[in-house]
């Protein structure tokens, strides 16, 4: 008997009952989350009493200074060269020993630094920086040194410990590594002769009484059915010459999209950075690509090498690459419930979008200039290493002109009202020199070419650099290095050079918004690697079928498309009792993810497959 069949069922079963113990294991407790909002300081008063929602903690300024008005302006430490913003005003002391106090909520997602400044005077009290903590409550002491000298001391004292909001993802972590531990034990014991020949033994001895029992055990019966059961086999519906890795690859990163997409716990590393820097959020898109490009070349190759039509391939190839492209538009603009929808401010960029236009330049770069690897090289490899990249000279002259293009729009490009050659987020960022600027020369040809009204109205920069302007992260230049990326494949050491491995200083930093190039060198090469280890695992040594991974890259476009389309829907979302909870979120998103990842393996089990 082999494993394969059991183990999936297993897989399933295991699948279905990790969410749930996730579920059980992060439910909501009696006891009160916020501890800004539980017993108040015997001090306290009606003004204190300040709602929390999640990253957030409860500051109260207490000002003791008899002669002296203060401001407090915040700025968040990742918020780069950033205009400090009004926090509060707190009035003076009108006695000693009895300050004002005001109070006011504070993000706890990074660091804050805090700025004090007489009202009056404009002139800065004191200045400190402090990592808050969710639902917290803190004290800032606000008061004169009695040294005899006339210094101000600004002092943070915790009145009430914050919760450890990240132990949700904590307990969700080890449940998925005991999910993955029990699957990897329970094929080994499959992978036993022994093993296997006592469950064939006791599945057939309970076969034949059964059999002999309702009268229909014949001895050719039961022995049809032995053989059956020890000659069963796993027979993938996929045809033989496709890499398992590359499928297994491609379910990560939709997983990974499907989990963030659903709101990754509201956590702010599932969300994208808000301006320059990666998060986990940042790294799915570009794997899809960069597994599109490699799917492209296998794909190419064995048709090539079958002596197809380019004529049809290339029908083939414009029909998808339309078909993405129109379902993307549909997707991006889900507004049907809430009446008809107006084409004057109808998104056009989006995730399909542009995976659309990427397929189509480098599918008819592949068909036009590529050509068939010989038997010889794939079966004894006694080619040049290098050959497949000597022979791609054509494409590569292409790529290294288009990038040239990017290269030049960006940095040559005469904005409007902003520096030439500008990649920061506008709003206040720079100092709040360039609000209108977001994505400089990214930002302008967008609304040059489509309108402001076609482009994405809430992009990631806009609640941390409060930019006001629309700007779409799929809009056309960023397209060119999607092309880039899809052909690249790995150039590690670029990505060293142009960002001076920092994250905001370098000559091109890593950021998602721009689709920099920078960012497309540094996430190919994680994509590089990442295949580097998965192919001799999965396909040569065959020590992980790559479940549950491979069953929704098998699938890919029904999964994307589905858990777009029902995200709004039973069992994906429903009334949380705290929408303020990291903790139910997490449950929700997880669960979500989870049923995806079923529905794609029965829909494997079923041979279901949604291809364009």
């Amino acid at each position: 008997m082999s494993g394969a069949p059991g183990a999936g069922r297993a897989l399933a079963a295991l699948l279905l009952a990790a969410s749930v113990l996730s579920a059980v294991l992060l439910a909501p407790t009696a006891s009160p989350e916020r501890g800004a909002e539980s017993a108040p300081l015997p001090d306290s008063d009606s003004r204190r009493h300040v709602e929390l929602r999640m990253d957030e903690a409860l500051l109260l300024v207490h000002n003791e200074l008899l002669d002296t008005n203060l401001s407090v302006y915040w700025n968040s430490e990742c918020c780069y060269h950033c205009l400090y913003q009004v926090l509060v005003n707190v009035s003076r002391s009108r006695k000693p020993g009895k300050p004002s106090i005001a109070a006011v909520a504070v993000s706890t997602q990074h660091g804050s630094f805090l700025q004090l400044m007489d009202t009056l005077d404009e002139r800065e009290v004191c200045r400190l920086e402090y990592k808050f903590g969710e639902f917290g409550n803190y004290s800032l002491l606000v008061k004169r040194l009695q040294n005899g000298v006339n210094e101000v001391a600004c002092d943070i004292v915790v009145n009430e410990n914050p919760i450890d909001s990240n132990l949700p993802v904590s307990i969700a972590f080890l449940v998925g590594l005991a999910l993955i531990i029990a699957i990897s034990f329970l094929r080994f014991l499959l992978s036993l002769d022994d093993f296997n020949n006592w469950i064939s033994k006791a599945i057939n001895s309970r076969e034949t009484d059964r059999l002999i029992n309702s009268d229909l055990g014949s001895p050719s019966r039961a022995d049809a059915l032995s053989v059956d059961a020890q000659s069963e086999t796993w027979r993938p519906s996929a045809p033989l010459h496709r890499l398992r890795c590359v499928d297994t690859f491609r379910g990560i990163a939709l997983i990974l999209m499907v989990f963030v997409n659903y709101g990754g716990g509201k956590y702010w590393y599932f969300k994208h950075a808000s301006w320059n820097g990666l998060t986990v959020a940042d790294l799915v898109f570009p794997w899809f690509v960069f597994i599109m490009g490699s799917s492209i070349f296998l794909s190419m190759t064995s048709i090539l090498q079958r002596g197809s039509s380019k004529l049809k391939l290339l029908w083939k190839i414009a029909w998808r690459s339309f078909l993405l492209i129109c379902m993307g538009i549909v997707i991006v603009n889900p507004n049907y419930c809430l009446g008809p929808l107006s084409w004057d401010k109808v998104r056009i960029p989006g995730v399909l979008q542009r995976l659309g236009a990427t397929y189509f330049v480098v599918a008819v770069l592949e068909l036009l200039f590529a050509k068939p690897v010989p038997e010889n090289c794939a079966s004894e490899r006694s080619c040049f290493s290098l050959r497949d990249i000597t022979l791609s000279w054509p494409q590569w002259l292409f790529i290294l002109m288009l990038e040239s293009v990017w290269l030049g729009l960006t940095f040559f490009l005469p904005v409007p009202g902003c520096p030439t050659g500008y990649l920061g987020p506008g709003g206040i960022g720079d100092l709040g020199k360039y609000p209108n600027c977001t994505g400089g020369a990214a930002g302008y040809v967008d609304r040059l070419l489509l309108g402001d009204n076609h482009l994405y109205q809430h992009p990631s920069s806009n609640v941390l650099y409060h930019t006001e302007v629309a700007y779409d992260p799929e809009g056309v230049l960023g397209t060119i290095n999607s092309i880039v990326m899809a052909f690249l494949g790995v150039q590690g050491l670029i990505s060293v050079a142009l960002t001076k491995i920092s994250e905001n200083e370098g000559f091109i930093p890593v950021n998602k918004n721009l689709w920099s190039i920078s960012y497309v060198t540094t996430l190919s090469s994680f994509a590089f690697f990442i295949l580097l280890i998965l192919y001799p695992v999965v396909d040569v040594k065959g020590l992980w079928t790559g479940a549950p991974f491979y069953y929704p890259g098998m699938n890919s476009i029904l999964v994307y498309v589905g858990h777009e389309v029902f995200k709004n829907y039973f069992p994906f979302q429903w009334k949380l009792g705290d929408n303020q909870s990291h903790k139910e979120h997490l449950i929700q998103n997880i669960v979500a993810t989870a049923f995806w990842v079923l529905i794609a393996y029965v829909l494997y089990r079923k041979k279901v497959f949604w291809k364009i």
